[in-house]
């Protein structure tokens, strides 16, 4: 972890910028951010996971999408999901927009995401080149598979991972050639 004060851009109802702040008190008192997640898909139609390194400020050992997080203070939010993927995951890919969904969960530690999350998809079947110091361990694992699992012990899996699996299992679907 890094001991840096890094800061979110606050966000309205409508997603539209209203301020700024330090990221601690932002997830402390649950209020409203910007952020985004990543997912790649190899050509087996896999899905690349992510477990969090143990020691991350929040949900440290769950399971979760490719990678995620925030932009930086007036940083374009697909700008910024490229530049994390790379720090998280050694990863540079081309990323296609999705779909955005807000949500608001309680963390295992008392804290709480409130989010704006835009969702990106790469397709690439390249090996990750994680950074311990984010993730632990990393998989492709095949989406029924993944049902299996989070129906069996959701509580392996992040909160936003959870939510945004329906919706982005309806996307990819949307994409394929009938």
């Amino acid at each position: 972890m890094t001991s840096s004060v890094e800061w979110l851009t606050l966000v309205d109802a409508h997603d539209r910028p209203v301020g700024v702040a330090e990221k601690l008190s932002v997830h402390r008192d649950g209020r409203l951010h910007r952020a985004f997640s990543v997912v790649v898909v190899d050509a087996q139609g896999r899905w690349l996971l992510q477990r969090r390194a143990a020691d991350k400020y929040h949900a440290g050992g769950l399971w979760s999408n490719t990678c995620c997080g925030h932009p930086r203070p007036h940083e374009a939010t697909p700008v910024a999901a490229r530049r994390r993927l790379g720090e998280e995951m050694g990863l540079t890919l081309v990323l296609v927009p999705a779909f955005r969904f807000r949500y608001r969960a309680r963390l295992n530690n008392g804290l709480v995401e409130h989010e704006w999350d835009h969702v990106f998809v790469a397709f690439a079947d390249d090996a990750p080149r994680p950074d311990p110091r984010e993730v632990s361990d990393w998989c492709w694992v095949d989406p029924s598979a993944l049902d299996r699992a989070v129906r069996s012990d959701g509580a392996a899996f992040t909160p936003w991972f959870r939510i945004l699996l329906a919706p982005l299992r309806a996307w990819l679907a949307a994409r394929r050639p009938s």
